[in-house]
């Protein structure tokens, strides 16, 4: 099925429109450490090849909810986001770091699922998420996806972050804390084998601290799904650990032409391995779950995976 599937990709490839001269296209993406920047750059490789006509540049941010509050505004044509973020968006959650909802939003794609991390230095006595208590820890920049990724994980666990010394910093600076000692665990919602962290436990030792199934389904959020990393994905690291995910998007919105994003998603799926060689989180990146969506497709998307087979 799946090479019936990759052939009609490859095949209506062969058929991208031509479009406007100077169609700018905007990709944000996240911290330069994280997954979302090196996909993003591979995203405008790809654009830059196979869309004549089309101006990409990429755009590091915040990610998540900054992503989704530019692309409202028009600030922006592709953007990656959490799959429980976007829901917000829509629905227009303040705390989450929406005013209003965010109806211009449409999906492009579904893609690879954030896999979220709590690392923790083996010397910081860190080995179950109630050992979080009274320490420092990391949970990425303010309203930021994996912040919130954060606030509902540990709320089901029972905990808030009035028990921990909580700081607010992206990844890469995250780990710099913990190289100095000066921080003692990060949460990071990412794809498996993030930089940032294989940067870490190639200069110390590591522990992954395990979510429990339970706690996963204590969150009340059908986003989160129990999942595990996997056996040597850090070294050190010789066990599956039990975790959370939550599936990533790519979100464009309603003002971006139906002929660009037609074009993006085909171009997207025909050139997988130059996706997959900026980060082996691409690999997860597959047609047959790429179209399912809490919120609408665009039209520019719709019509590929109809054409592709992938909807009725």
């Amino acid at each position: 099925m799946k090479r019936v599937i990759v052939g009609a990709v490859l095949a209506s490839f062969l058929a991208l429109p031509a479009l406007a001269a100077d169609q700018f296209l905007n990709i944000l993406t996240g911290g330069t450490s994280g997954v979302y920047y090196p996909l993003g750059n591979a995203l405008s490789s790809i654009y830059g090849k196979t869309l004549p006509g089309a101006r990409v540049t990429v755009q590091a941010t915040k990610a998540s909810v900054e992503n989704l509050n530019l692309l409202q505004a028009g600030r922006g044509e592709l953007a990656f986001t959490l799959g429980d973020s976007l829901t917000q968006a829509w629905e227009g959650v303040e705390e989450a770091g929406y005013k209003t909802p965010l109806k211009k939003l449409r999906t492009m794609a579904a893609i690879y699922p954030n896999y979220i991390q709590i690392v923790a230095t083996a010397d910081s006595g860190i080995k179950t998420l109630a050992d979080l208590k009274g320490k420092r820890v990391s949970v990425g920049a303010p309203k930021s996806g994996t912040e919130l990724n954060a606030r509902a994980i540990f709320k089901a666990a029972g905990l808030s972050y009035a028990d921990m010394k909580v700081q607010y910093l992206p990844f890469g600076e995250s780990v710099e804390l913990m190289k100095n000692k000066q921080l003692d665990a990060t949460l990071q919602s990412a794809g498996l084998g993030v930089s940032s962290l294989r940067d870490l436990a190639t200069n110390d030792d590591i522990v992954i601290v395990p979510i429990p199934v339970e706690t996963v389904a204590k969150t009340g959020d059908s986003a989160y799904i129990a999942s595990a990393v996997p056996a040597n994905t850090y070294r050190g690291q010789t066990a599956d650990v039990p975790t959370a995910a939550v599936r990533n998007f790519l979100v464009t919105h309603e003002g971006v032409p139906a002929d660009l994003v037609y074009g993006m998603t085909k171009s997207m799926f025909a050139n997988m391995p130059d996706m997959l060689a900026a980060h082996s989180a691409a690999r997860d990146i597959v047609p047959e779950a790429a179209a399912k969506s809490p919120i609408p497709l665009h039209p520019g998307a719709e019509k590929y995976y109809r054409e592709a087979g992938l909807l009725k």
